[in-house]
Order: C-alpha cells, then sequence, then structure tokens
C-alpha cells in the first residue's frame, strides 16, 4: 500500500477533525502498469483515435460537438443534483423556457458556456493553468446557484464531503491555507514538471488530484470532469473535446466514489486508471456509433426532404438550420436562413407534415420547433438520477 497524502488536524464548528493533503503528482513510487493495465491504457488510446477521426463522418463535426457538449452539461450537472432535460437547456438557450426550473437550466447554462470560454482561451494559445481553471470557475458559478460562494476564487475556508460537520464527514480535503500550493503543484503537472505524462493517465491522475484538493466552495465535480477533455485537446489526442465521461461516472458513481476514496486511503492509483481507461473506451465508442447513427439520420432526413418536390431547396435550408440549432423558433430561423417569414414558415409546414419537425408549445403564437429524432439522439441518457 503506498501513500497518496497526510492528514494534518483541523478545527472547524468546534470539532477537531483530519483534512487530507495530497501528495504531489506523480503518485510515488511509480505507477505499477501491468500488462492488463497496459493493455487497457492501450485500448483508451485506440478508441480516442476512432474518436478522433470522427471529422470523415460528419459533413460538420462542431455541430456534433455543439449537441455533445449539451448533453455532457446536463449530465454532469445532475450529478450535482439538477432535474433539467437536454430540451430544457435548448429552450433556455432560445430564451423560451417558461416553466422550466430557472436555477436548474441556469446551472447547465453555465457549464456550456464555461467549457466554451476554456475552448476559446485554448485556441488564443492560453495554457491550462489555474488562471484558465478559476476563469472557467468564475463563469460555472455566475448565475442561479452557489452564486454567493465566491466564483472564480481557491476557498478561504474549510469544506467537506458529507456529514453536518468534518468530524462526521465521509471526506475533508486540505485546508484553505494548503490549497494554493496544491493547486501549483497540480498545474506543474498539466505542464508535464518535471517530465511528460501520457495524456490519458494525466487526465485521470488530474481529475482526482483536482476532486481531492477540492479548491473551491462549490462547483468542483462539474469542473474536475471538464479537465478530462480539456487535457486530452491540449496534449493532441483529441483535435476536439469530444470525450465526455458523466454519463459513464453517473450510471456508476457508488464505484465512482469508492475508486477515488481507495486512492486516497489506500493509493491504489492503478486501480483508479483501469476504470478510467474502461470508461474512455466506453465512452469513445459510443460517441463513435451516435455520430455514425447522426450521420445516418441526417442523410436519411435529407433524402425525405428531397421528395417533396418544388418546395425542396428552402426545406432544405431549414433542414440545415435545424442541425444547428435542433430547438428554434420562426424568427430565429429566419435570421439564420436568410429566408422570408413566409418562406421559412411554408418550410418548416412541409417538415411538419413529414414529421420531422414538431411543435412544442401548442400556442398559436411565439411558436418554438424541435427536430425532434436529433433531440432524442442526444437525449439518450439524460434521465434524471433517481434518489
Amino acid at each position: 500500500m503506498r501513500s497518496s497524502g497526510s492528514y494534518v488536524p483541523v478545527s472547524t464548528t468546534g470539532a477537531l477533525a483530519r483534512a487530507f493533503i495530497p501528495a504531489p503528482l506523480p503518485p510515488q513510487p511509480p505507477l505499477a502498469v501491468d500488462s492488463p493495465l497496459r493493455l487497457q491504457l492501450d485500448r483508451s488510446l485506440l478508441a480516442l483515435g476512432r474518436l478522433d477521426s470522427i471529422a470523415t463522418l460528419l459533413p460538420n463535426p462542431d455541430l456534433f460537438l455543439y449537441s455533445y457538449v449539451r448533453k455532457e452539461a446536463v449530465v454532469s450537472s445532475q450529478i450535482e443534483g439538477t432535474q433539467s432535460s437536454l430540451s430544457d437547456l435548448l429552450l433556455f438557450e432560445i430564451a423560451a423556457a417558461p416553466g422550466v426550473p430557472f436555477d436548474d437550466v441556469v446551472e447547465v447554462s453555465n457549464y456550456v458556456a464555461a467549457l466554451e470560454h476554456g475552448l476559446a482561451r485554448i485556441k488564443e494559445g492560453f495554457p491550462l493553468s489555474n488562471r484558465l481553471i478559476r476563469e472557467m470557475h468564475e463563469i460555472l458559478m455566475r448565475r442561479g446557484r452557489g452564486s454567493e460562494k465566491q466564483p472564480g476564487e481557491f476557498r478561504r475556508i474549510q469544506n467537506w464531503l458529507g456529514g453536518a460537520t468534518p468530524a462526521d464527514a465521509i471526506f475533508v480535503p486540505p485546508p484553505a491555507d494548503r490549497v494554493p500550493d496544491c493547486m501549483a503543484a497540480l498545474e506543474r503537472f498539466l505542464h508535464d514538471e518535471p517530465d511528460a505524462t501520457p495524456a490519458v493517465i494525466k487526465a485521470a491522475l488530474a481529475h482526482v488530484q483536482f476532486e481531492t484538493i477540492h479548491p473551491f466552495l462549490d462547483g468542483n465535480g462539474r469542473l474536475g470532469r471538464l479537465l478530462v477533455p480539456l487535457i486530452l485537446h491540449v496534449d493532441g489526442v483529441l483535435e476536439r473535446p469530444l470525450l465526455y465521461l458523466s454519463l459513464y461516472f453517473k450510471q456508476r458513481r457508488e464505484e465512482y466514489y469508492a475508486r477515488l476514496g481507495r486512492v486516497r486511503t489506500e493509493g491504489d492509483w492503478e486501480g483508479w486508471l483501469m476504470f478510467f481507461a474502461a470508461g474512455v473506451v466506453e465512452v469513445a465508442e459510443h460517441a463513435v456509433a451516435t455520430a455514425k447513427r447522426l450521420a445516418d439520420l441526417i442523410q436519411r432526413d435529407r433524402d425525405i426532404v428531397r421528395s417533396v418536390g418544388r418546395g425542396a431547396p428552402t426545406a432544405l435550408q431549414v433542414h440545415e438550420a435545424l442541425q444547428r440549432e435542433p430547438v428554434t423558433t420562426i424568427p430565429r430561423l429566419v435570421a439564420r436562413t436568410h429566408l422570408s417569414v413566409p418562406g421559412a414558415t411554408a418550410a418548416l409546414e412541409r417538415l411538419l407534415a413529414l414529421d420531422l419537425v414538431r411543435e412544442m408549445t401548442g400556442r398559436q403564437r411565439n411558436r418554438v420547433y424541435s427536430y425532434v429524432s436529433y433531440v432524442s439522439l442526444f437525449s439518450e441518457g439524460t434521465e434524471p438520477l433517481e434518489g
């Protein structure tokens, strides 16, 4: 059994407890990558290679990323207790979400914005660093629940997981005054100091380390999950950050938390890596299968639209726009396609008649339309958690 850190006493709310301070990465002694673990890591790299080639399957892979990111936002936020669906988020983004729980959908929308900010900064050449992590956290927490919990700032007080006080908590992260040093060490590891670490292993270890440090008062789980695709993207494994493990963690949340705990209590990094690499394989293969299904769906529907005769060209324009925004309104379609209002309306009527699109509100005015099969494809696995 190796040690993955040390304990220090803390006194909060009048109760004495032990806070865990993780040792800097990489683990010491070094990881024991035996044949089964090496084989699983090799499989994960092959799966990521297939995922990275997804651009060859779709005419516009950025459309796939648009929807996949939003699915990830919904699932990752559900792990933290929200009940929003993918349709709720898409409605909210077009300001047409009456009756949707505001705090829940804002939380999910913030997640999308935080990831998009991180990607934009990285594209500009900004490093994956503590500064960028704080910027993303500020966006993640800027509205809705948690907005009063120091967005963008490392915590200045003790926190804990589970229990009414640290004394009966499931886990107590490092004291607040140790957080800057812990995060500085994590940043050095992300930058391959002192030595480079293979990307999949780096993403796996960094996720645990971030969750163990728990540097913010809120939002740690969501931001820790976002680190994984960002690391794989920055390290050149994925051209587009298309690997999102939240659904895998959601479906196996008891094992997920147990694996994190065994790293802290037993130094079982190898067990965590096996679990993580298996998740990479499963999620990457599912994403590739989804991309193939999406390509088939779009081609099938295009063929159906072409069958309408004279109105096919404008109907195809609207169909193309719906791939970019699968829940929309007539004014938004007009802006995106540059069709006239009568033209866009007529095209929508054709798609409605073909049962490719459905109206969601039942109203006569301010109607909202959904590309149903497209939304359904990405909604798989986003059902709210039970219990």
